[in-house]
């Protein structure tokens, strides 16, 4: 006897990469500073913001990605690099994702780690404002 197809659930979604909801509440924290950004791509598992000013030689200046693929969605936050303090009281949770100086993966949600970032993000764009980046 087959057995019937089950509708995949939010767990399986996450585990399988697929998680629309992950992507969304990351992209979220970088959309809280939309009027600051300059959004060079914003489409389905793929975010990429610059800020909108330019550097001293009028360069365009990064300011953050995700990328989704397979499992894992990547979330690059250039402030962090910039200003590596930021990442001092980082709790283990959060440490746990981070990949390189300004890169965190993360492959499913976590509250608690999310607000963390969020947190984060939020320091990120003050220390950019109070330099002129933002």
């Amino acid at each position: 006897m087959k057995t019937p197809q089950v509708p995949a659930t939010h767990m399986e979604l996450a585990v399988d990469g697929k998680s629309p909801e992950l992507f969304a509440a990351l992209r979220d924290l970088f959309l809280a500073y939309r009027s600051e950004l300059s959004v060079v791509h914003d489409e389905n598992g793929r975010f990429y913001a610059n800020c909108r000013k330019l550097d001293a030689k009028g360069k365009v200046q990064f300011f953050g990605a995700i990328k989704v693929s397979g499992r894992k969605h990547s979330f690059h936050f250039m402030p962090v690099y910039d200003f590596p303090e930021l990442l001092c009281d980082l709790s283990p949770a959060l440490k746990k994702q981070m990949q390189g100086k300004s890169c965190f993966n993360f492959t499913s949600s976590d509250p608690a780690v999310l607000e963390e970032l969020q947190h984060l993000v939020q320091q990120g764009a003050s220390r950019y404002k109070a330099v002129g980046k933002l």
